[in-house]
């Protein structure tokens, strides 16, 4: 069989961390799958390298192949143990910045009232973030953000969230071209996977913009349903809504995964079968 390319999202997608249950024992059969040597795993997620690291430790995932961190500002590769930033795309998305990093980038903008630099490991060469008081008119600050940038000839991406558990706007900075898709399709044509072989999963809002992509993509079961509905009314070609049901499995987090491995790269269902131990379905 070819090589194939698993990308996946971590909070609430590989991850267990939702309100649905996750059925027992699903995680090892996804490491026993990413494990063989023609499959190759991509992990795709808004963290930040330390805190992925800190994910594989604390739910015993296994180590990816890659790692796009950072809101997609970010590739890694791994080579043993060490974690080496994929040069190649930093360099395709600078160009967004005029060879500008975050560290410089701030310069530009740190008078601007509002804003407030986040914490250093908050930050990377391509990614620059501020905290915003919540009282602050969030489209004055972005608009003020682009107009300066932009004057500069820079062409930024910039995002606004709120931390409903601490109580602070978040405004990050970005090149225009980093997303979670473009980094995907960055990684597939570097290492030449083409469509039909190569998955996403995902959750949420924030994996739309991959999930409604030509890229072949699965929501996970325990998706939120503003997603699924988001979902559901596109009708992209190329998007599979996990069901349960797959050999036992309940379609939520790496269960999904797994279907929808099997139902894009079906030559891989008996080989998930054969990774499933006899006696699981009485387990779960």
């Amino acid at each position: 069989m070819r090589k194939i390319l698993i990308c996946t999202d971590l909070d609430r997608t590989l991850i267990p961390n939702g309100r649905q249950d996750e059925t027992p024992g699903v995680r090892d059969i996804f490491s026993r799958l990413v494990a063989r040597d023609d499959v190759t795993l991509a992990y795709v997620s808004g963290r930040h390298r330390g805190l992925i690291q800190q994910a594989i430790k604390d739910y015993g995932l296994p180590v990816p192949d890659f790692a796009i961190a950072d809101v997609g500002t970010t590739i890694y590769h791994m080579e043993g143990s060490a974690w080496l930033h994929w040069q190649p795309w930093e360099d395709d998305i600078g160009g967004d910045w005029c060879g500008h990093r975050a560290d410089t980038l701030h310069n530009l903008v740190y008078d601007l009232p509002g804003l407030c630099m986040q914490e250093l490991d908050k930050q990377n060469t391509h990614k620059l973030s501020y905290y915003v008081d919540l009282g602050e008119d969030s489209e004055a600050v972005i608009q003020d953000v682009e107009a300066r940038l932009g004057a500069n000839g820079i062409r930024p991406k910039v995002i606004w969230s709120i931390d409903e558990e601490q109580g602070v706007g978040l405004l990050d900075i970005l090149p225009v071209r980093a997303s979670k898709r473009h980094a995907i399709e960055f990684l597939m044509a570097s290492e030449h996977y083409d469509a039909d072989h190569a998955v996403f999963s995902g959750d949420s809002g924030n994996d739309l913009d991959v999930i409604l992509s030509p890229i072949h993509s699965t929501l996970v079961a325990n998706a939120d349903d503003d997603v699924r509905a988001a979902v559901t009314q596109a009708d992209p070609a190329n998007t599979y809504i996990a069901q349960g049901g797959f050999f036992g499995l309940n379609g939520n987090y790496a269960a999904g995964i797994l279907e929808g491995v099997a139902h894009f790269c079906p030559e891989f269902a008996p080989v998930i079968a054969d990774l499933i131990p006899p006696d699981f379905n009485a387990a779960a």
